[in-house]
Protein backbone atom coordinates (compact mmCIF):
# COMPACT_ATOMS: atom_id res chain seq x y z
CA UNK A 1 0.00 0.00 0.00
CA UNK A 2 1.40 3.15 -1.38
CA UNK A 3 1.43 5.96 1.73
CA UNK A 4 -0.03 9.34 0.47
CA UNK A 5 1.38 12.65 2.11
CA UNK A 6 -1.58 15.49 3.29
CA UNK A 7 -0.99 18.80 1.02
CA UNK A 8 0.89 21.09 2.78
CA UNK A 9 -1.17 24.00 4.95
CA UNK A 10 -0.44 27.50 5.89
CA UNK A 11 -2.49 27.29 9.64
CA UNK A 12 -4.62 25.64 8.34
CA UNK A 13 -5.25 26.85 4.73
CA UNK A 14 -3.91 26.30 1.28
CA UNK A 15 0.24 26.65 1.38
CA UNK A 16 -0.41 29.18 -1.43
CA UNK A 17 -1.68 31.73 1.19
CA UNK A 18 1.85 31.92 2.44
CA UNK A 19 3.38 32.25 -0.70
CA UNK A 20 0.97 35.45 -1.31
CA UNK A 21 1.58 36.44 2.22
CA UNK A 22 5.18 37.02 2.44
CA UNK A 23 5.04 38.52 -1.36
CA UNK A 24 2.74 40.70 -0.28
CA UNK A 25 4.43 41.77 3.07
CA UNK A 26 7.54 42.41 1.45
CA UNK A 27 5.56 44.60 -0.99
CA UNK A 28 3.86 46.44 1.34
CA UNK A 29 7.19 46.93 2.85
CA UNK A 30 8.72 48.13 0.23
CA UNK A 31 5.79 50.73 -0.43
CA UNK A 32 5.51 51.67 3.09
CA UNK A 33 9.47 52.38 3.66
CA UNK A 34 10.16 54.56 0.81
CA UNK A 35 6.40 56.14 1.50
CA UNK A 36 7.68 56.92 5.21
CA UNK A 37 11.07 59.39 3.52
CA UNK A 38 9.42 60.26 0.63
CA UNK A 39 8.50 64.13 1.73
CA UNK A 40 11.59 64.15 3.84
CA UNK A 41 13.84 63.35 1.62
CA UNK A 42 12.04 65.87 -0.70
CA UNK A 43 12.20 68.88 1.64
CA UNK A 44 15.33 68.18 3.32
CA UNK A 45 18.46 70.40 2.50
CA UNK A 46 20.43 69.75 -0.46
CA UNK A 47 23.43 69.59 2.04
CA UNK A 48 21.57 66.92 4.14
CA UNK A 49 21.33 64.35 1.10
CA UNK A 50 17.80 65.71 0.17
CA UNK A 51 16.53 67.70 -3.12
CA UNK A 52 15.34 70.72 -1.38
CA UNK A 53 11.98 71.22 -2.92
CA UNK A 54 9.56 73.72 -0.75
CA UNK A 55 6.29 71.64 0.92
CA UNK A 56 3.97 73.42 -2.42
CA UNK A 57 6.18 70.95 -4.54
CA UNK A 58 6.97 67.47 -2.51
CA UNK A 59 3.46 67.79 -1.10
CA UNK A 60 2.33 67.93 -4.84
CA UNK A 61 4.65 65.12 -5.86
CA UNK A 62 3.40 62.82 -2.82
CA UNK A 63 -0.06 63.38 -3.87
CA UNK A 64 0.70 62.37 -7.60
CA UNK A 65 2.34 59.34 -6.45
CA UNK A 66 0.41 57.70 -4.38
CA UNK A 67 -2.89 58.86 -6.45
CA UNK A 68 -1.24 57.35 -9.27
CA UNK A 69 -0.65 54.02 -7.21
CA UNK A 70 -4.15 53.47 -7.02
CA UNK A 71 -4.86 55.08 -10.73
CA UNK A 72 -2.84 52.16 -12.18
CA UNK A 73 -4.44 49.65 -10.29
CA UNK A 74 -7.16 49.97 -12.88
CA UNK A 75 -4.96 48.60 -15.91
CA UNK A 76 -3.14 46.61 -14.05
CA UNK A 77 -6.08 44.70 -13.69
CA UNK A 78 -6.68 44.65 -17.55
CA UNK A 79 -3.74 43.54 -18.32
CA UNK A 80 -3.37 39.95 -15.99
CA UNK A 81 -7.05 39.58 -16.87
CA UNK A 82 -7.08 40.33 -20.98
CA UNK A 83 -2.73 39.58 -21.83
CA UNK A 84 -0.79 38.25 -19.16
CA UNK A 85 -2.81 36.38 -15.97
CA UNK A 86 -2.41 37.20 -12.35
CA UNK A 87 0.78 35.16 -11.50
CA UNK A 88 3.03 36.74 -14.22
CA UNK A 89 1.62 40.53 -13.38
CA UNK A 90 2.58 39.88 -10.30
CA UNK A 91 5.93 38.34 -10.85
CA UNK A 92 6.51 41.50 -13.49
CA UNK A 93 5.09 44.06 -11.06
CA UNK A 94 7.68 43.03 -8.50
CA UNK A 95 11.03 43.80 -11.02
CA UNK A 96 9.25 46.66 -11.79
CA UNK A 97 9.34 48.22 -8.29
CA UNK A 98 12.39 47.08 -7.39
CA UNK A 99 14.00 48.54 -10.27
CA UNK A 100 12.16 51.71 -9.60
CA UNK A 101 13.59 51.83 -5.89
CA UNK A 102 17.08 50.89 -6.96
CA UNK A 103 16.93 54.40 -9.23
CA UNK A 104 15.85 56.12 -6.44
CA UNK A 105 18.89 54.73 -4.58
CA UNK A 106 21.40 55.87 -7.03
CA UNK A 107 19.61 59.39 -8.48
CA UNK A 108 20.97 62.67 -8.31
CA UNK A 109 18.23 65.40 -10.11
CA UNK A 110 14.70 65.52 -9.65
CA UNK A 111 13.98 64.27 -13.34
CA UNK A 112 15.52 60.91 -12.61
CA UNK A 113 13.42 60.87 -9.38
CA UNK A 114 10.42 61.66 -10.84
CA UNK A 115 11.26 58.44 -12.92
CA UNK A 116 12.02 56.00 -10.06
CA UNK A 117 8.20 56.95 -8.55
CA UNK A 118 6.53 56.67 -12.21
CA UNK A 119 7.77 53.14 -12.33
CA UNK A 120 7.36 52.12 -8.42
CA UNK A 121 4.11 53.59 -9.13
CA UNK A 122 3.63 51.41 -12.45
CA UNK A 123 5.03 47.92 -10.59
CA UNK A 124 2.68 48.53 -7.99
CA UNK A 125 -0.51 49.52 -9.72
CA UNK A 126 0.76 45.88 -11.74
CA UNK A 127 0.98 44.16 -8.14
CA UNK A 128 -1.09 44.99 -5.91
CA UNK A 129 -4.72 44.42 -7.50
CA UNK A 130 -3.66 41.11 -8.58
CA UNK A 131 -2.14 39.87 -5.60
CA UNK A 132 -5.80 39.96 -4.17
CA UNK A 133 -7.54 38.29 -7.10
CA UNK A 134 -4.92 35.53 -6.55
CA UNK A 135 -5.78 35.23 -3.18
CA UNK A 136 -9.30 34.65 -3.97
CA UNK A 137 -8.65 31.70 -6.97
CA UNK A 138 -7.09 29.89 -4.00
CA UNK A 139 -10.65 29.55 -2.02
CA UNK A 140 -12.64 28.75 -5.39
CA UNK A 141 -15.19 26.49 -4.09
CA UNK A 142 -14.45 26.59 -0.18
CA UNK A 143 -16.78 28.05 1.85
CA UNK A 144 -17.18 31.84 2.62
CA UNK A 145 -15.92 31.66 6.41
CA UNK A 146 -12.96 29.98 5.25
CA UNK A 147 -12.03 32.36 2.64
CA UNK A 148 -12.63 35.23 4.72
CA UNK A 149 -10.24 33.89 7.35
CA UNK A 150 -7.94 33.60 4.69
CA UNK A 151 -8.15 37.16 3.10
CA UNK A 152 -7.82 38.06 6.98
CA UNK A 153 -4.49 36.32 7.36
CA UNK A 154 -3.30 38.05 4.07
CA UNK A 155 -4.38 41.58 5.58
CA UNK A 156 -2.36 41.04 8.69
CA UNK A 157 0.80 40.60 5.84
CA UNK A 158 -0.08 43.94 4.69
CA UNK A 159 0.06 45.47 8.05
CA UNK A 160 3.05 43.71 9.58
CA UNK A 161 4.86 45.27 6.17
CA UNK A 162 3.41 48.55 7.03
CA UNK A 163 4.84 48.67 10.65
CA UNK A 164 8.14 47.09 10.25
CA UNK A 165 8.98 49.03 7.24
CA UNK A 166 9.41 52.71 8.61
CA UNK A 167 11.27 51.29 11.31
CA UNK A 168 13.83 49.76 9.20
CA UNK A 169 13.98 52.33 6.32
CA UNK A 170 12.70 55.06 7.91
CA UNK A 171 15.21 54.65 10.48
CA UNK A 172 18.24 54.23 7.83
CA UNK A 173 17.30 56.79 5.67
CA UNK A 174 17.16 59.40 8.33
CA UNK A 175 19.81 58.28 10.41
CA UNK A 176 22.84 57.63 8.07
CA UNK A 177 21.62 58.40 4.19
CA UNK A 178 18.14 58.55 2.48
CA UNK A 179 19.19 56.60 -0.58
CA UNK A 180 20.60 53.69 1.74
CA UNK A 181 16.75 54.34 2.79
CA UNK A 182 15.09 53.27 -0.51
CA UNK A 183 18.00 51.04 -1.28
CA UNK A 184 16.08 48.89 1.48
CA UNK A 185 12.73 49.29 0.42
CA UNK A 186 14.28 47.48 -3.50
CA UNK A 187 15.73 44.70 -1.46
CA UNK A 188 12.99 44.13 0.23
CA UNK A 189 10.65 44.12 -2.77
CA UNK A 190 13.82 41.98 -4.26
CA UNK A 191 13.39 39.37 -1.54
CA UNK A 192 9.93 38.99 -1.76
CA UNK A 193 10.53 38.00 -5.42
CA UNK A 194 13.18 35.43 -4.64
CA UNK A 195 10.30 33.91 -2.37
CA UNK A 196 7.68 34.14 -4.80
CA UNK A 197 9.38 32.48 -7.35
CA UNK A 198 10.89 29.32 -4.89
CA UNK A 199 7.42 28.81 -3.73
CA UNK A 200 4.97 29.60 -6.51
CA UNK A 201 4.63 25.58 -6.89
CA UNK A 202 2.63 25.62 -3.93
CA UNK A 203 -0.32 28.01 -6.42
CA UNK A 204 -0.83 25.15 -8.24
CA UNK A 205 -2.21 26.05 -11.18
CA UNK A 206 -3.65 29.20 -10.39
CA UNK A 207 -3.55 32.62 -12.24
CA UNK A 208 -1.36 31.23 -14.91
CA UNK A 209 -3.75 31.98 -17.50
CA UNK A 210 -5.48 35.03 -18.15
CA UNK A 211 -9.62 35.17 -17.74
CA UNK A 212 -9.87 36.16 -21.64
CA UNK A 213 -9.26 33.27 -23.94
CA UNK A 214 -9.71 35.20 -27.87
CA UNK A 215 -6.53 35.30 -29.50
CA UNK A 216 -7.93 38.38 -31.28
CA UNK A 217 -8.45 40.49 -28.83
CA UNK A 218 -5.21 39.49 -26.97
CA UNK A 219 -3.59 40.43 -29.89
CA UNK A 220 -5.23 43.71 -29.67
CA UNK A 221 -4.86 44.19 -26.46
CA UNK A 222 -0.80 43.73 -26.97
CA UNK A 223 -1.06 46.42 -29.65
CA UNK A 224 -3.01 48.76 -27.29
CA UNK A 225 -0.39 48.09 -24.02
CA UNK A 226 2.55 48.49 -26.89
CA UNK A 227 1.15 52.09 -28.30
CA UNK A 228 0.64 53.38 -24.45
CA UNK A 229 4.25 52.58 -23.66
CA UNK A 230 5.76 53.86 -26.41
CA UNK A 231 3.63 57.27 -25.77
CA UNK A 232 4.42 56.69 -22.15
CA UNK A 233 8.21 56.66 -22.97
CA UNK A 234 8.07 59.92 -25.54
CA UNK A 235 6.49 61.97 -23.28
CA UNK A 236 9.13 60.64 -20.49
CA UNK A 237 11.76 61.44 -22.71
CA UNK A 238 11.04 64.67 -24.46
CA UNK A 239 10.98 65.94 -20.88
CA UNK A 240 14.24 65.04 -19.99
CA UNK A 241 15.29 67.05 -22.96
CA UNK A 242 13.76 69.77 -21.96
CA UNK A 243 11.64 70.07 -24.40
CA UNK A 244 8.96 71.40 -22.14
CA UNK A 245 8.96 71.54 -18.19
CA UNK A 246 6.79 69.73 -15.88
CA UNK A 247 5.51 71.80 -12.49
CA UNK A 248 4.92 69.37 -9.99
CA UNK A 249 1.83 71.79 -8.08
CA UNK A 250 0.16 72.07 -12.36
CA UNK A 251 0.17 68.51 -12.70
CA UNK A 252 -1.64 67.39 -9.86
CA UNK A 253 -4.19 70.20 -10.30
CA UNK A 254 -4.46 68.77 -14.12
CA UNK A 255 -4.49 65.38 -12.14
CA UNK A 256 -7.14 66.22 -10.05
CA UNK A 257 -9.25 67.30 -12.48
CA UNK A 258 -8.88 64.20 -14.66
CA UNK A 259 -9.84 62.03 -12.43
CA UNK A 260 -12.64 63.86 -11.29
CA UNK A 261 -14.18 64.38 -14.98
CA UNK A 262 -13.57 60.41 -15.24
CA UNK A 263 -15.76 59.78 -12.21
CA UNK A 264 -18.71 62.34 -13.64
CA UNK A 265 -18.53 60.62 -17.31
CA UNK A 266 -18.73 56.93 -15.91
CA UNK A 267 -21.56 57.43 -13.18
CA UNK A 268 -23.36 59.66 -15.71
CA UNK A 269 -23.28 57.11 -18.27
CA UNK A 270 -24.39 54.13 -16.30
CA UNK A 271 -26.93 56.47 -14.82
CA UNK A 272 -28.25 57.61 -18.12
CA UNK A 273 -27.16 55.28 -20.47
CA UNK A 274 -26.30 51.61 -18.78
CA UNK A 275 -29.70 50.51 -19.27
CA UNK A 276 -30.55 49.61 -15.26
CA UNK A 277 -33.88 49.50 -13.65
CA UNK A 278 -35.30 51.99 -10.57
CA UNK A 279 -33.93 49.66 -8.14
CA UNK A 280 -30.25 49.36 -9.74
CA UNK A 281 -30.72 53.56 -10.27
CA UNK A 282 -31.20 54.49 -6.85
CA UNK A 283 -28.04 51.84 -5.54
CA UNK A 284 -25.69 53.72 -7.69
CA UNK A 285 -27.03 56.54 -6.28
CA UNK A 286 -26.13 55.44 -2.82
CA UNK A 287 -22.37 54.34 -4.12
CA UNK A 288 -21.84 57.91 -5.53
CA UNK A 289 -22.10 59.28 -2.22
CA UNK A 290 -20.55 56.59 -0.68
CA UNK A 291 -17.37 57.61 -3.21
CA UNK A 292 -17.79 61.10 -2.53
CA UNK A 293 -17.33 59.75 0.94
CA UNK A 294 -14.10 58.04 0.71
CA UNK A 295 -12.70 60.29 -1.43
CA UNK A 296 -13.10 62.92 1.37
CA UNK A 297 -11.43 60.49 3.91
CA UNK A 298 -8.60 59.59 2.34
CA UNK A 299 -8.30 63.35 1.69
CA UNK A 300 -7.63 64.09 5.28
CA UNK A 301 -6.41 60.38 6.22
CA UNK A 302 -3.46 59.97 3.63
CA UNK A 303 -1.78 63.46 5.15
CA UNK A 304 0.04 60.80 7.16
CA UNK A 305 3.26 61.04 5.02
CA UNK A 306 2.97 64.62 4.55
CA UNK A 307 1.11 66.61 6.83
CA UNK A 308 2.17 64.64 9.94
CA UNK A 309 5.15 63.67 8.93
CA UNK A 310 6.24 67.21 8.99
CA UNK A 311 4.81 67.98 12.03
CA UNK A 312 6.55 64.86 13.43
CA UNK A 313 9.76 66.53 12.44
CA UNK A 314 9.57 69.44 13.19
CA UNK A 315 7.11 70.37 16.01
CA UNK A 316 7.24 66.98 17.82
CA UNK A 317 9.08 66.55 21.14
CA UNK A 318 11.16 63.42 19.82
CA UNK A 319 14.21 63.15 22.50
CA UNK A 320 12.33 59.75 23.88
CA UNK A 321 15.24 56.87 23.42
CA UNK A 322 17.05 59.57 21.63
CA UNK A 323 20.32 58.96 23.31
CA UNK A 324 20.43 56.12 21.12
CA UNK A 325 21.06 58.68 18.12
CA UNK A 326 23.73 61.37 17.05
CA UNK A 327 20.46 63.67 16.79
CA UNK A 328 19.89 63.20 20.27
CA UNK A 329 15.88 62.52 18.64
CA UNK A 330 14.38 59.09 17.46
CA UNK A 331 13.35 59.36 13.86
CA UNK A 332 10.50 61.26 12.24
CA UNK A 333 9.94 57.88 10.23
CA UNK A 334 8.94 55.51 13.58
CA UNK A 335 5.28 57.49 13.68
CA UNK A 336 4.64 56.25 10.72
CA UNK A 337 4.44 52.35 12.32
CA UNK A 338 1.57 53.47 14.19
CA UNK A 339 -1.49 53.22 12.07
CA UNK A 340 -0.52 49.66 11.10
CA UNK A 341 -0.29 48.54 15.10
CA UNK A 342 -3.50 49.81 15.69
CA UNK A 343 -5.06 47.83 12.74
CA UNK A 344 -3.26 44.51 14.03
CA UNK A 345 -4.60 45.63 17.83
CA UNK A 346 -8.10 47.33 16.94
CA UNK A 347 -9.45 44.87 13.68
CA UNK A 348 -10.23 42.08 15.69
CA UNK A 349 -11.99 43.64 18.15
CA UNK A 350 -13.97 45.71 14.93
CA UNK A 351 -14.69 42.45 13.33
CA UNK A 352 -16.03 40.80 16.44
CA UNK A 353 -18.09 44.06 17.50
CA UNK A 354 -19.67 44.23 14.04
CA UNK A 355 -20.67 40.42 14.30
CA UNK A 356 -21.70 40.68 18.13
CA UNK A 357 -24.31 43.90 16.91
CA UNK A 358 -25.23 41.38 13.65
CA UNK A 359 -26.67 38.86 16.52
CA UNK A 360 -28.78 41.53 17.93
CA UNK A 361 -29.96 43.50 15.13
CA UNK A 362 -28.40 45.97 15.65
CA UNK A 363 -25.29 45.89 12.99
CA UNK A 364 -24.69 49.22 11.43
CA UNK A 365 -25.64 49.90 7.98
CA UNK A 366 -23.02 51.06 5.78
CA UNK A 367 -23.75 55.16 5.43
CA UNK A 368 -23.78 54.62 9.36
CA UNK A 369 -20.71 53.24 9.66
CA UNK A 370 -19.26 55.99 7.38
CA UNK A 371 -20.37 58.80 8.84
CA UNK A 372 -18.56 57.37 11.77
CA UNK A 373 -15.74 56.85 9.74
CA UNK A 374 -15.59 60.53 8.94
CA UNK A 375 -16.46 62.41 12.40
CA UNK A 376 -13.69 60.07 13.51
CA UNK A 377 -11.17 61.75 10.81
CA UNK A 378 -12.42 65.39 11.68
CA UNK A 379 -11.56 64.35 15.52
CA UNK A 380 -8.07 63.47 14.56
CA UNK A 381 -7.46 66.86 13.35
CA UNK A 382 -9.45 68.40 16.18
CA UNK A 383 -6.60 66.80 18.43
CA UNK A 384 -3.94 68.31 16.25
CA UNK A 385 -5.81 71.71 15.92
CA UNK A 386 -5.07 72.31 20.30
CA UNK A 387 -1.68 70.96 19.74
CA UNK A 388 -0.87 73.24 17.12
CA UNK A 389 -2.16 76.23 19.34
CA UNK A 390 -0.61 74.97 22.38
CA UNK A 391 2.94 75.19 20.11
CA UNK A 392 2.12 79.26 19.26
CA UNK A 393 1.10 79.47 23.14
CA UNK A 394 4.19 78.29 24.29
CA UNK A 395 7.21 78.17 21.49
CA UNK A 396 8.05 75.02 22.08
CA UNK A 397 7.34 71.70 20.59
CA UNK A 398 4.57 68.91 21.81
CA UNK A 399 4.64 65.40 23.27
CA UNK A 400 4.18 63.10 20.49
CA UNK A 401 0.91 61.78 22.47
CA UNK A 402 -1.10 64.23 20.36
CA UNK A 403 0.20 62.78 17.11
CA UNK A 404 -0.36 59.16 18.45
CA UNK A 405 -4.06 60.02 19.38
CA UNK A 406 -4.53 61.52 15.76
CA UNK A 407 -3.60 58.01 14.24
CA UNK A 408 -5.36 56.51 16.71
CA UNK A 409 -8.86 57.98 15.50
CA UNK A 410 -8.10 57.81 11.99
CA UNK A 411 -7.45 54.14 12.50
CA UNK A 412 -10.64 53.65 13.98
CA UNK A 413 -12.45 55.77 11.39
CA UNK A 414 -10.58 53.58 8.88
CA UNK A 415 -11.71 50.62 10.30
CA UNK A 416 -15.51 51.64 10.32
CA UNK A 417 -14.84 53.01 6.58
CA UNK A 418 -12.68 50.85 4.26
CA UNK A 419 -13.38 47.52 4.95
CA UNK A 420 -17.14 48.07 5.29
CA UNK A 421 -16.89 50.65 1.57
CA UNK A 422 -15.20 47.53 -0.09
CA UNK A 423 -18.20 45.25 0.80
CA UNK A 424 -20.70 47.27 0.09
CA UNK A 425 -19.93 48.16 -3.75
CA UNK A 426 -19.67 44.65 -4.40
CA UNK A 427 -22.81 44.28 -2.87
CA UNK A 428 -24.91 47.22 -4.42
CA UNK A 429 -23.01 47.16 -8.07
CA UNK A 430 -25.73 45.37 -10.35
CA UNK A 431 -23.94 42.65 -11.63
CA UNK A 432 -23.24 43.39 -15.26
CA UNK A 433 -20.60 46.32 -14.19
CA UNK A 434 -19.49 45.09 -10.78
CA UNK A 435 -15.84 44.96 -11.59
CA UNK A 436 -16.07 48.28 -12.92
CA UNK A 437 -17.51 49.55 -9.99
CA UNK A 438 -14.79 48.24 -7.51
CA UNK A 439 -12.33 49.96 -10.07
CA UNK A 440 -14.33 53.12 -9.00
CA UNK A 441 -13.98 52.63 -5.70
CA UNK A 442 -10.19 52.63 -6.22
CA UNK A 443 -11.03 55.72 -8.20
CA UNK A 444 -11.88 57.55 -5.00
CA UNK A 445 -9.08 56.00 -3.34
CA UNK A 446 -6.58 57.64 -5.84
CA UNK A 447 -8.35 61.22 -5.88
CA UNK A 448 -8.52 61.28 -1.84
CA UNK A 449 -4.61 60.71 -2.24
CA UNK A 450 -3.88 63.30 -4.08
CA UNK A 451 -5.67 65.96 -2.57
CA UNK A 452 -3.92 64.62 1.04
CA UNK A 453 -0.35 65.84 -1.12
CA UNK A 454 -2.22 69.19 -2.30
CA UNK A 455 -3.96 70.25 1.38
CA UNK A 456 0.27 68.54 2.76
CA UNK A 457 1.38 70.94 0.49
CA UNK A 458 -0.39 73.92 1.24
CA UNK A 459 -0.13 73.42 5.21
CA UNK A 460 3.65 72.30 5.17
CA UNK A 461 5.71 72.36 8.52
CA UNK A 462 4.15 76.45 9.04
CA UNK A 463 2.36 76.01 12.53
CA UNK A 464 1.01 79.71 11.93
CA UNK A 465 -1.37 78.16 9.24
CA UNK A 466 -2.17 74.98 11.01
CA UNK A 467 -4.87 75.88 13.44
CA UNK A 468 -6.94 77.61 10.58
CA UNK A 469 -6.01 74.17 8.00
CA UNK A 470 -6.80 71.89 11.02
CA UNK A 471 -9.77 73.75 12.06
CA UNK A 472 -10.79 73.38 8.35
CA UNK A 473 -10.06 69.74 7.95
CA UNK A 474 -12.42 69.15 11.77
CA UNK A 475 -15.71 71.02 9.92
CA UNK A 476 -15.12 69.06 6.90
CA UNK A 477 -14.81 65.27 8.43
CA UNK A 478 -17.24 65.90 11.88
CA UNK A 479 -19.98 68.14 9.67
CA UNK A 480 -19.65 65.21 6.17
CA UNK A 481 -20.49 62.50 8.79
CA UNK A 482 -23.21 64.29 10.77
CA UNK A 483 -24.94 65.40 7.45
CA UNK A 484 -24.35 61.69 6.41
CA UNK A 485 -25.72 59.96 9.47
CA UNK A 486 -29.12 62.52 9.09
CA UNK A 487 -29.79 61.02 5.91
CA UNK A 488 -29.04 57.82 6.67
CA UNK A 489 -32.77 56.93 6.32
CA UNK A 490 -33.10 58.05 2.45
CA UNK A 491 -29.65 56.14 1.71
CA UNK A 492 -30.96 52.83 3.31
CA UNK A 493 -34.27 52.63 1.40
CA UNK A 494 -32.44 53.04 -1.59
CA UNK A 495 -30.08 50.57 -0.96
CA UNK A 496 -33.37 48.40 -1.21
CA UNK A 497 -32.83 45.80 1.53
CA UNK A 498 -29.07 45.54 1.19
CA UNK A 499 -27.44 46.48 4.73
Amino acid sequence: MTATTAPATFYGHPRGLATLFFTEFFERFSYYGMRALLVLFLTAAVAKGGLGVDDATAGSIYGIYTGAVYLFALPGGWIADRLIGTRRSIWYGGIIIASGHFLLAITSSMFSFMCGLLIIALGTGLLKPNISTLVGELYEGKPGAFRDSGFSIFYMGINLGGMIAPLVSGTVGEMFNFRWGFLTAGVAMLLGLIQFRATSHHLGAAGFAPKNTNPAERTRGLRLLGLAVLIGIALVTAAGMGLYTVSAPVVAAVFKHLLLAIAVLYFGYILLFGGLNGTEKRRVGVMIVLFLCSAMFWAGFEQAGSTFNLFARDLTDRTFLGSYFATGEHPTTWYQSFNSICIILLAPFFAWLWLALGKRNLDPSAPVKFGLGLVMLGAGFAVLLFAAKLILATGGKVGPIWLLLTYLLHTTGELCLSPVGLSSFTKLAPTRYASQLMGMWFLATAMGNLAAGQIGGQIGSDVHTMPAEFLHMTMYGVGCGLLLLLFTPVLRRWMGGIH
